[in-house]
């Protein structure tokens, strides 16, 4: 099948995005290189940015030029936080203990942690705050989305940090439950089996590519979550 010109300019501009190697914040070549680069007109180099722009992988601004847009987290109810500056915020110290590190193929079982087909990096990894832990995480990320987060090494920030810092997201569900802690989490947790678990499950997109699943199982005792919400708000939307 054929693929037209300004599809082939989206998809690899999107595909420069969603690898890392285009951050969020950086800026895109003007129009007038990209006509150079691919030969053609600025009525295909504008459907390509136009398209980009439409699925939220960039911001068009005018008289500035188009940049790698960034996660829009005012506009969720719930965001993508960040457990590392969160515990620093607490005036708490943060440490990242990781646990286990793997790559696989993804399962494809049409479930909530489903990315799609192709090669997964599966990690396990502890949050400590104050040197007490107080989640542990599952974390499956696409490779075929963000390959440069294989050879990333998480000695510094944990994957989601990670992730928050070099891959814009435009999509996210998020599922939050109560569970009873299984042994193997709760002997990372240092609880009984079958303690109490707060947990958080969120799936992160960027356009149409999925990004990653995780599950995050917090000591029910150390975290809550809180929103606030207006009626103004709600009349405006």
């Amino acid at each position: 099948m054929t693929v037209s010109l300004h599809e082939r300019i989206r998809r690899e501009i999107a595909h420069r995005i969603l690898s890392g190697a285009l951050l969020p914040g950086d800026r895109l070549p003007v129009e007038h290189e990209l006509m150079v680069e691919y030969g053609c007109s600025r009525m295909t180099v504008n459907k390509a940015l136009s398209a980009l722009a439409a699925a939220g992988l960039i911001e068009r601004r005018k008289r500035a030029g188009s940049f790698v847009a960034s996660p829009r987290l005012h506009a969720m109810v719930l965001d993508v936080p960040d457990l590392m500056q969160e515990i620093g915020r607490r005036g708490q110290s943060y440490r990242f203990d990781m646990l286990d590190r793997k790559v696989a193929r993804g399962q494809g079982d049409g479930g909530m942690s489903d990315l799609g087909p192709g090669r997964v990096l599966i990690v396990t990894g502890l949050h400590h705050a104050d040197g007490r832990p107080l989640a542990i995480e599952h974390r499956i990320v696409s490779l075929n989305a963000i390959p440069a987060i294989e050879q990333a090494r998480f000695d510094s920030e944990p994957p989601g940090t990670w992730l928050l810092r070099h891959v814009p997201w435009t999509d996210a569900e998020t599922r939050i439950s109560a569970t009873a802690a299984s042994e193997h989490d709760a002997s990372a947790l240092g609880l009984d089996a079958g303690a109490p678990l707060l947990r958080i499950e969120r799936r992160t997109a960027r356009g149409a590519d999925r990004i990653t699943y995780v599950s995050q199982s917090f000591r029910a005792e150390a975290y809550d979550l809180f929103a606030r919400f207006s009626a103004r708000d709600a009349a405006g939307r």
